[in-house]
């Protein structure tokens, strides 16, 4: 029968043989699933050690999974784990665990740049002519190598997929950027100016507008705010787009196009995403705005200096087959008048007190500006926005679009 030292130089023997294994399958990349499976069979490959758990945080560091498991058969364990390690670092490391915890005499926190990535749990037999084969300093070791080497692994799974976000992120803004008119009919003497000014909340934003000149004697102009983010978002908006220009360009009339660019998200989105928005189409020659707003913030409209808001339409694109009281709002006689547009990622902006910009004080503020060129008009809202939101970020995309006509001009 071998004596102590010959034990301990077998045992070490053996460790330095499994390390060396250890390292080569590391080296070959082999899986997370075959790297568990030999960090169990070597340790247990030991007598001494009986009982074996290892509880690894998942990728989002908010979980812990039990990924090996040997001679425990407690399945509560892992509920019950995360209470019972702040109890464990209180006790006594001699003869005393946590309730429950008695059949494991090591309970090692594995860490890495002082984050801990995982917990192992080695329990010994309690048998004199094992007690030479005990070492939790090689149980810790080997659990540090593969523990490390599968970290690794995550991090170049999440780089991996943060470089295919980025690369779809930039796809999605250089669709998002074809989407809005490359430039608008703007001046102080001109009968129709436009304006408008985009404020993305993210790389990738989810409001849309437009300005389509359908004939010589008509124009439809159009704010929109799509629900989601990101790339679906862009790619739902850019169908959103061409379908709304494709129509209008043939002259459709403006219940129609509403009722085709519902079908048309309804088709694309499947009921996943809708859309708010507003369309408004004006003919100099009957002097005549028609409009539809579907379930978007009312734009304001001034005429001879008096507000009103435009509501007359329908809810939402995108979430009924048949949109339902579809109704075209219309007002005549108007050679002169001004139209203000915008997403409720502006007027929806909190200020350090909790309170919300809201619609009265953009009127206020669009009733005391009137007489500002558009442009300077849209950056005063934004340093209005600036100053009253404090330390507050934006919440949402922000949108302004404005419309002057005076066909005197």
């Amino acid at each position: 029968m071998a004596n102590s030292t010959e034990k301990q130089l077998m045992l070490k023997q053996m460790q330095l043989g499994s390390l060396f294994e250890t390292i080569s399958a590391i080296n070959a990349n082999q899986s997370e699933e075959d790297l568990y499976t030999i960090y169990k069979l070597t340790l247990t490959s030991n007598p001494s050690i009986t009982n074996l758990v290892l509880f690894v945080f998942n990728e989002d560091k908010d979980e812990l999974v039990r990924e090996v498991n040997h001679g425990n058969h407690d399945h509560d364990l892992t509920e019950r784990f995360p209470k019972a390690f702040e109890e464990y670092k209180k006790l006594s490391k001699i003869k005393n665990h946590p309730s429950g915890f008695e059949q494991f005499e090591s309970i090692m926190p594995i860490k890495h740049k002082n984050e801990i990535l995982a917990y192992a749990l080695v329990g010994f037999a309690e048998e004199k002519h094992l007690s030479d084969l005990r070492d939790t300093g090689f149980a810790e070791a080997l659990s540090n190598i593969i523990l490390v080497a599968i970290e690794n692994k995550k991090l170049a799974r999440k780089e991996e997929k943060q470089k295919e976000t980025k690369k779809q992120l930039e796809i999605a803004s250089h669709v998002q950027e074809m989407l809005f008119p490359k430039k608008l009919p703007y001046g102080d003497n001109v009968p129709v100016s436009v304006h408008a000014s985009y404020m993305p909340h993210h790389s990738i934003g989810g409001d849309y507008y437009d300005f389509i000149q359908m004939s010589d004697d008509k124009f439809l102009m159009s704010i929109a705010d799509v629900s989601g983010k990101g790339v679906p978002a862009a790619i739902l908006m850019s169908n959103f787009q061409g379908t709304i220009r494709a129509l209008a360009r043939r002259g459709m009339d403006l219940e129609s196009i509403v009722h085709e660019a519902n079908t048309q998200i309804l088709e694309s989105a499947q009921g996943e995403n809708f859309i708010t928005a507003f369309f408004l189409e004006y003919s100099k020659k009957n002097q005549t705005i028609k409009f539809i707003n579907a379930g978007h913030n009312p734009p304001f409209l001034v005429v001879n200096g008096e507000f009103s808001r435009l509501e007359t339409g329908t809810t939402i694109l995108g979430s009924f087959t048949k949109l339902p009281f579809l109704e075209v709002g219309e007002i005549n006689n108007l050679r002169k008048f001004f139209v203000f547009g915008f997403t409720d990622g502006f007027t929806e902006t909190y200020n350090d007190e909790d309170e919300e910009l809201g619609d009265d004080k953009l009127e206020e503020f669009l009733l005391a500006n009137l007489n500002c060129n558009q442009k300077e008009m849209h950056k005063n809202l934004i340093a209005l926005l600036n100053t009253f939101k404090g330390h507050q970020a934006y919440a949402d995309d922000i949108t302004l679009l404005s419309c002057k006509v005076d066909l005197d001009k």
